[in-house]
């Protein structure tokens, strides 16, 4: 399924194409798509939100398959082998964040989806370094949401500075949120959620969420950590005033719409903060991965064919989706 032009997905801008199959190289598995997540950051991608890098690319970034080939310089993979792709496809390794270890912000990062084609397709490639071997416990539909949504919201959570046994509030629940959610009760956290859409908040409440409101509502105690899952910046303010004293607001999408001006006395002042949250590394990853496994986290997926992901799309921008779509390839 290719984005030829960015359009509202809503006019089906993704179209199913022939095409050749990718050669990996050297340092690349060629991987055989068996499954990939439906993320909003594809959503990004095929409305524009995200400028085009390429008159047309294969979006899809929670990539779960099973390696086809591998380059000749492989080792830690072979043939046969479940891996995961992800969005941070490649950095150069050298700049100054990638050396202290903040490879997330190396400024010549490239992306799956976006910088090469993604897993909207039945294969696709990756270096080596950067595939996630899957825990065993999870199965390939389940695994799949744990690829962005999974790992993004753990590095929110990490971004966000929480500790075990802290209350912390999440803005918007989702493919993301509903995976955050776990790590966070596994933690022995106090877990108040935010949401405007019914869907969302029944499985809040299955999943044990302490209590649930609306999208800008104020929860019942003040809050030593939030997460903004919605990408909508009017939650911002009221988000930094739920938070106690020396609170972190973590934005975990990676669009959001305009924030309105904040009051320093009443938004930041008593050393709140807000935080932002860009990709992930690596070892962000492998972590919450590890977690994953040992929980074990449970993935709320909706099933769909690879031709209804323009469908799949149109679904999550307009909250229709209880947890995350999956394409199955």
């Amino acid at each position: 399924m290719v984005r030829e032009r960015p359009a509202p997905i809503e006019t089906s801008p993704l179209v199913m194409r022939e095409i050749d199959p990718p050669e990996p190289a050297d340092d690349e598995l060629l991987v055989r798509v068996r499954m990939c997540g439906v993320c909003r950051t594809d959503l990004h991608v095929s409305e524009g939100d995200l400028p085009p890098k390429h008159p047309s690319i294969v979006p899809g970034h929670e990539i779960v398959g099973i390696v086809e080939r591998t380059g000749a310089g492989c080792t830690r993979f072979r043939s046969g082998d479940r891996v995961g792709i992800a969005w941070l496809r490649e950095t150069d390794g050298t700049c100054k964040f990638c050396r202290r270890e903040r490879e997330n912000l190396c400024p010549n990062a490239r992306f799956t989806g976006w910088d090469h084609n993604g897993g909207y397709a039945e294969f696709a490639t990756v270096r080596e370094a950067y595939a996630y071997a899957l825990p065993a416990a999870i199965g390939d539909e389940a695994a799949a949401p744990l690829l962005c949504a999974g790992i993004i919201g753990f590095r929110a959570i990490k971004r966000a500075s929480v500790q075990p046994g802290m209350t912390v509030g999440l803005y918007g629940f989702g493919g993301s949120a509903h995976l955050a959610l776990q790590v966070l009760k596994h933690w022995g956290c106090t877990v108040y959620v935010m949401s405007r859409a019914g869907i969302h908040r029944d499985l809040a409440g299955e999943l044990g969420a302490d209590w649930i409101g609306e999208a800008g509502g104020t929860p019942p105690a003040p809050l030593d950590a939030a997460i903004m899952f919605a990408p909508a910046g009017p939650l911002v303010p009221p988000a930094l005033r739920a938070l106690d004293r020396g609170g972190i607001l973590a934005v975990a999408g990676i669009y959001l719409t305009d924030i309105p001006p904040l009051n320093y006395e009443h938004d930041l002042f008593y050393e709140r903060e807000l935080r932002s949250v860009t990709a992930n590394t690596r070892a962000d990853g492998e972590e919450f991965l590890r977690i994953a496994g040992e929980i074990p986290i449970k993935s709320f997926t909706v099933p769909m064919a690879l031709d209804e992901a323009n469908l799949a799309l149109t679904m999550l921008k307009h909250d229709e989706l209880r947890g995350a779509a999956v394409l199955h390839i």
